[in-house]
């Protein structure tokens, strides 16, 4: 049977998925720049709540994933943070400016992750070779990378996730993200073997307040929440 993680950009996001029969959720803010890390606040409320495993996306800000030495040290900081609130793992990466995994950041990571788990996110996409960076995220003792296979949607990268998939071997687990909804997990489930499969399953929510005098501005719209109905169909879907 294969797994799904859920993107959550909220407490109530973490807590939809986990209605929705997600097997894990990966906890984040700023989902619509690609994600940062969330607040205090956000993980202790989701971590107190969430009887599945809460992973936490370390990552500084949004951009490019080439950091400051200070960037390390703050990503360090919130790494053992995580820990303190009982995090089952972070999601983490960092890239040199040839674009190549950086092993000296990575490395710190894991040392301070300890005995929690550690995914490698999508900076994996922006590698000049995948095949290679495997091999080194192997090496290195990650037990997950999220990928698209290099391109906008998981589906497009299917057969680049297909040799992934291949070339790890059961060595680290190869989940495909991006783009995935109810009406596509399944054939690319066929396509790439893959057995986790990571999505955010958002919708929009209209608006609450009866008066918004915000929406000249554009600060009036309802927030982007993980769909129960749309985790309970990838759920679904994957059998």
């Amino acid at each position: 049977m294969a797994l799904l993680e859920i993107a959550a950009n909220s407490v109530a996001s973490a807590f939809a998925a986990q209605e929705g029969g997600a097997a894990r959720v990966e906890l984040c803010a700023s989902l619509e720049e690609g994600g940062i890390t969330p607040s205090h606040g956000t993980i202790a409320l989701a971590r107190e709540g969430l009887r599945i495993p809460l992973y936490i996306l370390v990552r500084p800000r949004a951009g490019d994933f080439l950091y400051e030495n200070a960037e390390i040290e703050v990503m360090l900081d919130d790494i053992a943070h995580c820990r303190e609130l009982g995090c089952d793992g972070v999601v983490i990466g960092a890239l040199t400016a040839e674009g190549e995994v950086d092993v000296e950041a990575c490395t710190l990571f894991l040392r301070a992750a300890g005995d929690m788990g550690v995914t490698f996110h999508r900076a994996f996409d922006l590698v000049p070779d995948r095949q290679a960076a495997l091999e080194t995220l192997i090496e290195l003792g990650f037990e997950r990378v999220l990928t698209s296979g290099g391109m906008p949607s998981a589906v497009a990268g299917a057969s680049t996730l297909a040799r992934l998939v291949a070339q790890a071997g059961g060595r680290i687990v190869v989940m495909p993200g991006a783009g995935i909804e109810p009406g596509n997990v399944a054939s690319l489930r066929q396509a790439t073997r893959a057995r986790e499969f990571h999505a955010s399953a958002k919708r929009r929510l209209p608006s609450a307040m009866r008066r918004t005098p915000g929406d000249a501005l554009g600060m009036g719209a309802g927030e982007m929440r993980t769909d129960v109905d749309t985790v309970r169909a990838l759920v679904a879907a994957l059998g």
